[in-house]
């Protein structure tokens, strides 16, 4: 087979997965939000909403500026990267189990499957954070950011990383169903671990190195890097938060390869 032969066939094989995915991904937003009112909507307006009102309590709770920043914009950058982990992670931990008869299907993978709940969940938070952005922005609340592609290779690193957690533990879920209270508890204690309500430069130096050993902060400290730019110090490795990327996810893949068969003769 000559190579243009073969990019041919791969560009076909990606463009087939690529359909795949798609349609499961409709086929998620109208089974769970339905196609009538406001529908698919509800997909950004469910972490709009919970991001709204912690950014409006710490507004009213709090003083106008933490360590010299703004905390409308520390909240906002905050707490929709978090926001993010846990969506992809609670929705994609049951891919499988609510779409296995799916899998009945030859062209349909269980990764097919975790793809699409995880895109659905990442398309939704992302488009909360620009609408957000665009209510707070007019009011002079947040500015643009300063370094752009900081903020993107932070927030689409955090999202590999979520994928890779929700591949695990929704592979651990079709093995062993109690898995499912230890990931809830997960979730809560992300919330201070993420790095969500503080940053590493307000970290004693002593303690800050242990503290950047959690992928997540890194990917934070990004995202702000990328919103305030010099105006505050920020600590991140990009290589280190890449590993665990993708250490993650090979492990979540390991696992995934033992669940059709198992779900299928379930």
């Amino acid at each position: 087979m000559s190579l243009a032969e073969r990019l041919r066939v791969t560009a076909d094989t990606a463009a087939r997965h690529r359909r795949i995915i798609w349609a499961l991904s409709l086929r998620e937003l109208a089974t769970r939000y339905g196609r009538e009112n406001l529908g698919f909507l509800w997909v950004i307006g469910e972490p709009l909403l919970f991001c709204g009102a912690v950014s409006i309590l710490w507004s009213v709770i709090r003083p106008p500026y933490e360590h010299g920043i703004r905390i409308v914009p520390f909240v906002v950058t905050g707490y929709m990267p978090i926001l993010l982990v846990r969506h992809i992670l609670a929705h994609g931990m049951y891919a499988v189990r609510v779409n296995a008869p799916l899998l009945y299907h030859r062209q349909i993978s269980v990764l097919h499957l975790f793809f699409a709940r995880s895109l659905v969940e990442f398309i939704g938070v992302t488009f909360a954070f620009i609408v957000i952005f665009c209510i707070l922005a007019p009011f002079g609340l947040i500015s643009p950011p300063l370094k752009l592609h900081l903020v993107y290779a932070g927030w689409f690193l955090l999202a590999w990383i979520s994928f890779g957690l929700a591949l695990i533990f929704g592979a651990l879920f079709e093995i062993f169903e109690p898995i499912e209270r230890f990931v809830q508890v997960i979730t809560y204690i992300l919330v201070p671990l993420s790095g969500t309500f503080y940053m590493a430069a307000w970290i004693p130096p002593q303690f800050r190195g242990y503290v950047l050993l959690l992928p997540f902060i890194n990917t934070v400290e990004m995202v702000r890097g990328g919103f305030f730019g010099e105006f505050v110090q920020t600590y991140y490795n990009v290589p280190y938060t890449l590993s665990w990327a993708a250490g993650l996810t090979l492990l979540g893949l390991v696992l995934t390869a033992f669940i059709r068969d198992r779900v299928l003769v379930e």
